[in-house]
């Protein structure tokens, strides 16, 4: 199964829809409650939990999820209705529309319960119908939205961040190590269509630093991510020289940094990092280590990127 432990645990939900076609004579007869295998929307709502629910054991590299909410209805296939969802010639037949919601807090999506679900509610519709009607279809099972992990990442930035990355390690400067976390934290922001304007390497200098950032704010680059000084070293000066100029705390981006390392190594409570803004500039301190930056950056990113907006004036 594909690896998700790097994926943040967020809100996701899922809608998604299906329609099962059956004769007109058979929808008098569920109006009527006249069928012989009694109430009909009832058994189908429950045969959608336990299909949503059993999901990973029909599906190979689907990941178990906790269902936190489910809801699935059902209402008669009508053009004024469902126009919004279906093609026009759907219309041309009279069925069952079968429409549900689920919510779950993890890790990864719940569009395939969802869609799991309204299949099986389709399939138990269609043994309650059968002795009735045999001329019986399901079809246009569709995901109509689904919310939370990539999917959300348009709503915290609609025009690409600038990002500056300074790299802060005595031996880097010296030319005695190569630097990794630097280049990694510049490819993660490349993929979200970050627009990377600068890249330095500094000695662990507590003036350097301060110089250097007050540079790039001043040039009003919208992230300063800095690698490396967060630890205990005697030499670990990055923390202390960013606390000294930031204007703003950003408490809560270092706490959800450092909960979500915590999870994978407890050497991620070592980490003394601090995030805070500078007029519109926000500054973010991550580890040295190549593993600490990467999972840091994990934990906050895309949302970050959304303090650009909040600087500005804009609220949450």
């Amino acid at each position: 199964m594909r690896n998700i432990t790097h994926k943040q645990i967020t809100l996701r939900t899922a809608r998604a829809i299906g329609i099962i076609f059956c004769s007109p004579e058979t929808i008098k007869l569920i109006e009527d409650q006249q069928l012989p295998k009694g109430n009909l929307f009832d058994v189908a709502r429950a045969a959608a939990f336990l299909g949503a629910k059993a999901t990973p054991q029909l599906l190979p590299h689907c990941h178990p999820v906790t269902i936190d909410g489910m809801d699935v209805e059902f209402e008669f296939l009508k053009e004024e209705a469902h126009h919004e969802y279906f093609n026009p010639e759907v219309f041309m037949r009279s069925g069952i529309v079968i429409m549900g919601e689920a919510k779950s807090i993890g890790r990864t999506g719940i569009e395939m319960e969802m869609l799991t679900g309204v299949s099986v509610a389709a399939l138990e519709i269609y043994d309650m119908l059968k002795p009735v009607d045999t001329q019986l279809e399901i079809g246009s099972i569709k995901l109509l939205e689904k919310k939370g992990g990539k999917s959300d990442r348009k709503k915290y930035f609609s025009t690409p961040p600038t990002c500056a990355i300074l790299v802060c390690s005595d031996s880097t400067a010296e030319g005695k190590r190569e630097d990794k976390s630097g280049r990694l934290i510049q490819q993660m922001l490349s993929e979200l269509n970050a627009n990377v304007v600068h890249y330095k390497v500094v000695p662990d200098n507590k003036g350097l630093i301060q110089e250097q950032i007050r540079e790039w704010v001043a040039e009003d680059v919208h992230f300063i991510f800095t690698t490396g000084g967060t630890g205990l070293g005697p030499r670990d000066n990055t923390v202390g020289a960013v606390q000294e100029i930031i204007e703003r705390d950003a408490d809560g981006i270092t706490e959800a940094m450092r909960s979500f390392g915590q999870m994978r190594t407890p050497l991620a409570m070592m980490s003394r990092g601090v995030a805070g803004s500078i007029a519109q500039t926000l500054i973010v301190t991550l580890p040295g280590s190549s593993d600490g930056a990467r999972e840091s950056l994990e934990a906050i990113l895309p949302a970050v990127f959304h303090a650009r907006k909040m600087m500005k004036g804009g609220g949450h």
